[in-house]
């Protein structure tokens, strides 16, 4: 028996008596955080076909870093949007610190909300 043969496009090692699928995820660097893990629950959850299309395509770990990245991104802008129309300046930090504790909470919790919305529980 050959010790590796390819069929349909796959690799196929030979193990005891058995050939089994030479598998090999893509190379990524990058973690999927917060925003992936919500997201992979949520898939894995609700969306069973996508997730499963995913992972047997070896892609799951790129699509999760790549929602990653875009939720913050997204968090982010949506943050300095809110601290310019509410006017939360470095100034208030230094006169106010507890104001502007509250008020950047405040815009992190609604900006997460948002992002959540858009985002993860599509």
């Amino acid at each position: 028996m050959k010790e590796r043969i390819t069929k349909n496009g796959i690799d196929y090692v030979l193990v005891g008596d058995y050939y089994i699928p030479d598998l090999k995820l893509p190379e990524e660097e990058r973690t999927i955080g917060k925003y992936g893990r919500i997201h992979r629950e949520y898939l894995r959850e609700n969306k069973p076909m996508l997730f499963n299309d995913l992972v047997l395509n070896c892609q799951l770990w790129t699509y999760l870093a790549d929602i990653n990245e875009q939720a913050q991104d997204r968090l982010q802008v949506i943050i300095s949007q809110m601290q310019k129309a509410e006017s939360v300046t470095d100034k208030m930090k230094a006169d106010n610190q507890w104001e502007w504790v509250q008020r950047m909470s405040s815009n992190h919790n609604r900006a997460e909300e948002i992002v959540l919305n858009e985002l993860i529980y599509k």
